[in-house]
């Protein structure tokens, strides 16, 4: 990466601030307790104990941690593997369910890439430095978020609170595999604006991603955000995000089995990632009528070289996402809040390479509209019921339904709640119009498929104890998707996408709780069991039967922490039923603080060393230790 990159971040960076002051969802009060509150479930701001969905919030400010997966690791339901390294191309699965059917959003904007087989998020290309927070959102969402939240939403946050005046953050890590990262961060506050910028970079030399290679794969990546808000008046605000990602991964030759070495490092992964999005907020009738409306654009450049086995492939790829949304609510009683909306989007991607393939250059268009009613109707229940409507201009309508409640034993602080739904999975374009895989082959893409259908349940108890220190949850879970699109065999060397018959199931539990033992020790852990089944009953690849996550944060003095981590997953098959071993990964951070500003860190992760595989054929980092600073100049 060199010097006129990180000058293109600062330009995309400051042509974004140029339009407005603002960041983040606009939903989001400026003086709510974060902690109480969460937004995904409604789209607008939700006591945690009136939500029926399960949705986990992370606040991930005290770990360190350098990418956003090393935290969609922690949250009881999500798995993750990686063909490598940081930088290599990995799966997420939530609840047993593939990236795919995962929306993902960065400050409000859809960040997947319409590029891909399947329309889905890359996320080893997000760095976590600026994050401010994480919400996961779990079962079928489409009937407020559309298209590919049939497993869940996960929404990234850059702002929190912003004191008043004008701070600077900055950061700085080095350590194992010659690694190294660095942030800049300015947070704004005046009257009534607020204004926050990150501009983060990190490099490693890596692993190599063939675990049974020696040449190290290295990654790259320079990125920067910009946001911010400005209210006119106690009705009107405007506001404006932006993000920019440009990195570059080196990779293995996937094809042979195993994976083999580059020796001359020839295969790397590019991509370059321009999004933002603007909008205002208009309040009427004393607050009761709230209207949000909003433009946003995705812009993602990525390019594709090897050299493997079958020989030398180049290939580019450009994708764009179009969209206009209006959200509105209306509080028409002390007990009944009306929700709607509509939107639409247009999908366009371009593909070429240097192997004949005939080039792509294709669009889809989306319409929803959808309503939802959130009711009280007595004291401590909370029901809320949805419905929306899609339109797409290759396979037509669909429609899709939420019902979500939670009642509160207010005696004995236990909580029950539950949400059921329905959702759906658009063809993405190459599945719909994707060319010949060789010269003078029949097409691969199908443009008559119809969208994958699901629909979910979870029930589940919550149960706070000794003046709520110690909060526990148990859910159950189930989501089943039809019309499974797959890309059916017709030919030797051929195949073509279809509609699979039979049903996706998965099922499980979800355990959790944290414990806030003593002024000086915090304590939490997880469980989940996944059953996760394709139509012929087959287990689903890189899915761990049973997960545990542990979490200790001790306090032995007051400028000291100790926090530690462990991860296990037991019980993992990859493609073909291949059997990869079970592990159990510990991390750990002491850190220092010799004022309230500042901090010193070391910390270290697979401190057991352990020899593990999340993908068959290749490697994971052993043992890393890093050390660290973070400083805060300003209020």
């Amino acid at each position: 990466m060199a010097a006129n990159q990180i000058k293109a971040a600062l330009a995309t960076a400051a042509s974004v601030l140029a339009l407005a002051l603002a960041v983040s969802t606009p939903t989001i009060a400026q003086d709510l307790d974060l902690g109480e509150i969460v937004v995904t479930p409604n789209r607008m701001a939700t006591e945690l104990s009136k939500t029926g969905s399960t949705v986990t919030r992370m606040e991930i400010e005290e770990q360190s941690q350098p990418l956003v997966v090393d935290y969609l690791a922690q949250v009881p339901g999500i798995t993750l593997s990686s063909a490598g390294g940081p930088g290599a191309e990995g799966s997420l699965s939530l609840r047993g369910a593939p990236r795919r059917y995962v929306k993902t959003l960065y400050n409000g904007i859809d960040i997947s890439d319409p590029t891909s087989t399947q329309v889905q998020t890359s996320y080893q290309y997000l760095l976590s430095g600026g994050i401010d927070s994480i919400e996961v959102l779990k079962g079928s969402q489409s009937t407020l978020y559309g298209s590919d939240a049939i497993a869940g939403v996960i929404s990234l946050s850059t702002l929190g609170d912003i004191e008043p005046g004008i701070s600077h953050l900055v950061s700085g890590e080095g350590g194992s595999r010659g690694t190294a990262r660095g942030s800049y961060g300015l947070r704004a506050a005046k009257g009534n604006g607020r204004l926050t910028f990150n501009l983060l970079g990190f490099h490693t030399d890596g692993i190599s991603a063939a675990a049974a290679g020696s040449e190290r794969d290295s990654y790259d990546n320079i990125s920067a955000d910009i946001g911010g808000e400005y209210r006119f008046s106690e009705n009107f605000a405007v506001f404006a995000s932006g993000l920019y990602i440009d990195a570059e991964a080196e990779f293995d030759d996937a094809f042979a089995d195993p994976p083999q070495d580059d020796p001359f490092h020839t295969n790397i992964n590019r991509n370059r990632q321009i999004a933002g999005r603007m909008g205002f907020d208009l309040d009427l009738m004393d607050g009761r009528l709230k209207n949000t409306f909003a433009m946003q654009g995705f812009s993602l450049d990525r390019s594709l070289h090897s050299d493997s086995t079958f020989g030398p492939y180049n290939a580019d790829y450009e994708g764009k996402r179009l969209k206009a949304e209006y959200q509105g609510s209306f509080e028409a009683t002390e007990w009944l809040t009306l929700q709607y909306g509509a939107d639409h989007e247009r999908q366009s991607a371009s593909f070429t390479d240097d192997a004949g393939s005939l080039p792509i250059d294709d669009s889809v268009d989306m319409t929803g509209v959808w309503t939802q009613g959130i009711l009280d109707p007595i004291e401590n229940l909370t029901l809320s019921l949805g419905l929306r409507h899609d339109e797409h201009s290759s396979f037509g309508g669909e429609t899709t339904y939420r019902v979500a409640g939670a009642y509160l034993f207010a005696d004995t602080g236990t909580r029950l709640h539950a949400s059921a739904g329905t959702g759906f999975r658009a063809p993405s374009l190459y599945e719909l119009f994707a060319p010949p895989l060789y010269v003078g082959g029949a097409p691969v893409g199908n443009p008559d498929l119809k969208p994958e259908t699901s629909t979910s349940f979870d029930i589940g108890v919550e149960q706070r104890l000794l003046d709520e220190r110690l909060v526990a949850d148990l859910t159950y879970f189930q989501i089943e998707i039809d019309n499974l699109i797959d890309c059916v065999e017709t030919a030797p060397f051929e195949c073509r996408y279809a509609q699979v018959p039979g049903t996706t199931q998965m099922r499980g539990v979800e355990a959790s709780f944290a414990y806030a033992a003593t002024p000086w020790l915090d304590l939490g852990a997880s469980y989940t069991y996944t059953q996760s089944e394709a139509p012929d009953g087959s287990r689903s690849a890189r899915v761990p039967r049973h997960t545990v996550a542990l979490t200790a944060d001790y306090r032995p003095a007051e400028k000291w922490t100790i926090s530690a981590s462990g991860l296990a997953a037991l019980d993992t098959v990859d493609t073909g039923n291949y059997e990869l071993d079970d592990y159990f990964l510990l991390n750990a951070k002491l850190a220092y603080k010799p004022t309230e500003n500042t901090e010193l860190y070391l910390r270290g992760e697979n401190l057991l060393d352990q020899d593990y595989q999340t993908a068959r054929g290749y490697g994971t980092p052993g043992i890393s230790v890093f050390a660290g600073f973070k400083a805060k100049f300003g209020p």
